[in-house]
């Protein structure tokens, strides 16, 4: 990927991934050359991180540590504005008020979605079971599904770009 000029200055882009957990949002990002410089944001890896340190799991700590994720994302994004660097950004992001928020962070970001299809049940379910300590209930992903088919990613959101994941 090349950094797209405007008026002879680097544009910068975000990427912001689309689908719900279990989607293949993360295993997508591992197997793209081209974004292997660019910072990943995602409170997965803070929350992570943390459960680790506390020698728990993630849904172990996912409640209580969450608020202080999103606040060390936010400013993991503000770093990566500062250092003129593109972004990923690697959360669910099913409805266009997340979408929104995200994109609003980076307003002279050139903005590309990418988009992740909702695998079939059986094989969504046999991905979320594949994540040990990391249990998302089914009907917090079935609620996400919904608000993605209710608010699919459109143009009219501020994207330059939309990306269909294969």
């Amino acid at each position: 990927m090349h950094k797209l000029c405007e008026g002879g200055v680097p544009v910068n882009t975000l990427y912001v991934l689309v689908g719900v957990p279990g989607s293949g949002k993360s295993t997508w990002i591992k197997n793209q050359n081209w974004a292997k410089d660019i910072p990943v944001v995602s409170t997965d890896r803070f929350v992570e991180e943390y459960a680790e340190k506390q020698g728990k799991t993630y849904s172990d700590v996912f409640e209580e540590y969450m608020p202080i994720a999103v606040k060390l994302m936010a400013n993991q994004v503000l770093i990566c504005q500062a250092n003129n660097k593109d972004v990923i950004w690697d959360q669910t992001s099913t409805t266009i008020a997340t979408r929104a928020k995200k994109t609003r962070m980076l307003p002279s970001y050139r903005k590309i979605a990418v988009v992740f299809k909702t695998p079939a049940t059986a094989e969504l379910e046999k991905r979320l079971a594949s994540r040990p300590g990391k249990n998302i209930p089914w009907d917090v992903v079935s609620k996400m599904a919904a608000q993605l088919e209710a608010e699919p990613v459109t143009e009219a959101e501020g994207f330059d770009e939309i990306w269909y994941a294969q």
